[in-house]
């Protein structure tokens, strides 16, 4: 039995026309994301941080627990910090943990364990993980609900004209160290936020073509 009472749905109904110009325009817009690893250290309002937190709020999660919280740094010293133990990991992954199949498959991207842009970048976003709420109740399809609300930040970032990264380092339980965070949170991504730098560059990489992204079963 239900706890609350339903609420109408807000819903407004689009003409098949203009749904197909919004998906065509969303689209193009979303086509020009990119990763980026050069940032400028122009200043980004803490507003601007807040709304695509927010936004990434709005995801829907496994029995709405909601079970992530987003930690935004902006002090350099903290960043500082985080930059010397993300690179202290990633420096032992590439050159011991990393197998070389791994390695190969990074090497069109360019990167290595060197990560200038953690103190560059005005803002680190990073994504917690709740695998226990806060009221001490279990939360439900964790991994999957924090990826979908990460993914709302990702395009939230790319919509106010921002850029972003995603960067996992193995292990990254220091980042709960650093930041204070208590036992029942785990990172899950650290974002970089901001403008990209003046000469900023990235990969020459092509995403999938249509026939290798999708395929259609359709009736009579």
């Amino acid at each position: 039995m239900k706890c609350k009472p339903d609420l109408p749905l807000q819903f407004n109904r689009t003409a098949p026309d203009q749904m197909r110009d919004r998906a065509e325009q969303f689209y193009t817009q979303m086509q020009q994301r990119r990763s980026v690893r050069e940032f400028s250290p122009q200043p980004v309002p803490q507003d601007l941080i807040e709304h695509a937190i927010l936004t990434a709020g709005t995801a829907p999660s496994g029995a709405h627990r909601q079970p992530w919280h987003f930690v935004a740094v902006s002090d350099s010293k903290i960043k500082s910090q985080i930059r010397t133990a993300a690179e202290k990991e990633e420096r032992e992954s590439y050159e011991h943990r990393m197998p070389k199949q791994w390695l190969d498959a990074l090497t069109p991207i360019g990167t290595n364990w060197r990560k200038p842009y953690l103190e560059i970048a005005p803002w680190l976003v990073i994504c917690f993980a709740k695998n226990i709420g806060d009221d001490g109740a279990k939360n439900y399809y964790v991994q999957e609900s924090c990826g979908i609300a990460c993914g709302f930040f990702i395009t939230a970032v790319h919509n106010l004209g921002l850029v972003t990264l995603t960067h996992t380092p193995s292990p990254m339980r220091f980042l709960g160290e650093i930041l204070g965070r208590p036992n029942n949170e785990r990172p899950y991504i650290l974002f970089p936020v901001g403008y990209p730098a003046t000469n900023a560059t990235v990969p020459d990489l092509k995403r999938k073509s249509h026939d290798q992204l999708m395929t259609w079963l359709e009736g009579d």
